[in-house]
């Protein structure tokens, strides 16, 4: 491959929300056109949370693609594919988790955090604590060099490239340690103020209707000190303006926030702006997603080529670890 290797995935949760859209997504898009990318659906890291309720992985797995491609991916330019549909990840996972030392995994941020969040759920398991190393798999079986990731998935990397080093040390150099790729993406917040997200049910569906939309808009929490149509604005603590910044031109959300700030504009006919702009935004990808929906089979033909595409990737590097541990 000439251009560098970029992994990412996601995790099948169904059908994905505006923020997944303007933060990963749309990033995704322009990394495919810079990088050989892996896009995968990483529904074994599913179960490490969900392993008692596996009755919507599947379709979860269709809508999140349907979701991809209507985004923008485009299969002629990235390999995307489900992460189960390639068994050289459980392989190569088996033969990492032996050489990988339980404190490492023991001491991941992500870890304490999630035990503590999920407290109510049964995930004291073998699985779930060596989730990271999984992860590692994924990246490191392509031989990646780059991984799109927030701040708070910076340790998993630095995990992974521990690991990438002990094997290397351990046997022969068969790793490159990948770095973090730190890329700039819009984050929106959820309608309400807080993180958007499908546990705090103030997110906006990537597939939602105009008229959705348009609910959704009319429902969003603005200047809570802006009691009067007339009142002077501060568009900063506003959840509208936060969404302008994103869906208007840079010159217009200029002009709005001025016009806000000297309480030129009321906050209803700035949300029917927002929602007019966000309803044009998104026509074109409902109708590709709707032309999707139409025609499963493309998802399909999609997702084997994909997978058929990373085994042959994935077995290349099996070959050589197994060699690396002389094991035939």
């Amino acid at each position: 491959m000439d251009k560098n290797v970029v992994m990412s995935g996601m995790r099948p949760t169904g059908r994905l929300h505006i923020g997944n859209m303007m933060g990963a997504l749309t990033n995704w898009v322009k990394l495919q056109n810079e990088y050989d990318c892996f896009f995968v659906v990483v529904d074994w890291h599913a179960l490490t949370t969900e392993y008692k309720n596996t009755q919507d992985i599947k379709e979860n797995i269709r809508q999140m693609v349907i979701d991809w491609i209507s985004v923008g991916l485009d299969p002629e330019k990235c390999n995307i594919f489900v992460q189960s549909q390639v068994k050289q990840h459980a392989e190569l996972h088996l033969l990492l988790s032996m050489i990988t030392p339980l404190s490492w995994l023991e001491r991941c941020p992500t870890y304490k955090e999630q035990l503590k969040q999920l407290e109510t759920r049964e995930i004291n398991t073998y699985g779930f604590l060596g989730y990271p190393v999984l992860m590692a798999t994924d990246i490191l079986i392509y031989k990646a060099n780059k991984v799109p990731v927030g701040k708070d998935q910076e340790a998993h990397v630095e995990l992974c490239r521990e690991i990438a080093r002990r094997f290397n040390y351990l046997y022969e150099p068969v790793f490159p340690e990948p770095e973090a790729l730190y890329t700039e993406f819009m984050v929106l917040p959820g309608i309400d103020g807080r993180k958007m997200s499908k546990s705090y049910d103030n997110y906006i569906e990537i597939s939602a209707s105009p008229d959705l939309i348009r609910e959704k808009v009319k429902m969003m929490i603005t200047d809570p000190a802006r009691i009067r149509k007339n009142d002077p604005g501060h568009p900063d603590v506003c959840n509208v303006f936060a969404f302008h910044t994103v869906f208007n031109e840079p010159a217009k959300v200029q002009e709005l926030k001025e016009a806000c700030q000297k309480g030129q504009i009321g906050c209803v006919e700035c949300k029917k702006n927002l929602a007019d702009l966000m309803v044009a935004r998104m026509e074109p990808i409902h109708q590709k997603r709707k032309m999707l929906e139409q025609n499963p089979k493309i998802i399909d033909e999609i997702l084997n080529t994909g997978a058929k595409n990373a085994r042959v990737v994935a077995e290349k590097t099996l070959e050589e670890v197994r060699d690396a541990m002389k094991m035939l």
